[in-house]
């Protein structure tokens, strides 16, 4: 099978195990496991989901093992930051940024992608890990009580990488126009400034 159809084939395969998850993201669901709310935190999230998204979409502008690196790199990293909130292991600085520093994720991925967004594949890295500890701390900070910390985590873990999948695929069909990453992260951009002052 060509790499695109199982790079399709994978987002297929993800979407359809995020359904239901999608459909408890919504209020009045408050009994939904920790697997469930772990699935739908980083969907429910705008700010999530935009900056999830932009991942995938500027690894696969990227190219080459950046594809695979990026993305890796940003669930491992959140992991990290879900953990240090889940044990109670964080800072107050850390606490009081993390709202800002998921902003800001998307609006810098968005902003580098309009400039051009081929960045160094470890500065690409370490940028993306950075803001993906404060996805992880927020992520572990709503962990629902009663929850398990492993089936919040698993959920949480694979939606991101059905979005990060998204943005991939995303970028991938963007490259049959020249510059079209420039305007797409010019989107994301705005649509991350945009979501700061609402």
């Amino acid at each position: 099978m060509p790499p695109l159809n199982k790079s399709i084939a994978t987002a297929s395969v993800l979407a359809t195990t995020l359904l239901p998850g999608l459909a408890l993201a919504h209020e009045g669901h408050t009994h939904a496991s920790g697997f469930t709310a772990g699935l739908a935190h980083p969907i429910g999230g705008l700010d999530h989901l935009l900056a999830m998204v932009a991942v995938g979409f500027w690894a696969a502008h990227l190219g080459g093992n950046a594809r695979w690196q990026l993305p890796l790199v940003f669930v491992v990293a959140m992991v990290l930051g879900g953990t240090l909130a889940m044990t109670g292991l964080v800072a107050p600085l850390l606490t009081l940024s993390t709202e800002p520093m998921i902003m800001a994720s998307s609006v810098v991925i968005g902003l580098v992608l309009a400039v051009n967004g081929k960045l160094n594949a470890t500065a690409a890295a370490m940028l993306c890990a950075g803001f993906a500890v404060f996805h992880g701390l927020a992520h572990g900070n709503e962990m629902p009580l009663g929850s398990s910390a492993m089936a919040y985590a698993f959920g949480f873990v694979l939606a991101t990488g059905a979005l990060h999948g998204v943005g991939i695929l995303s970028g991938l069909a963007a490259r049959v126009l020249p510059g079209l990453h420039r305007w797409a992260g010019g989107f994301i951009a705005l649509s991350g400034l945009a979501l700061s002052v609402t």
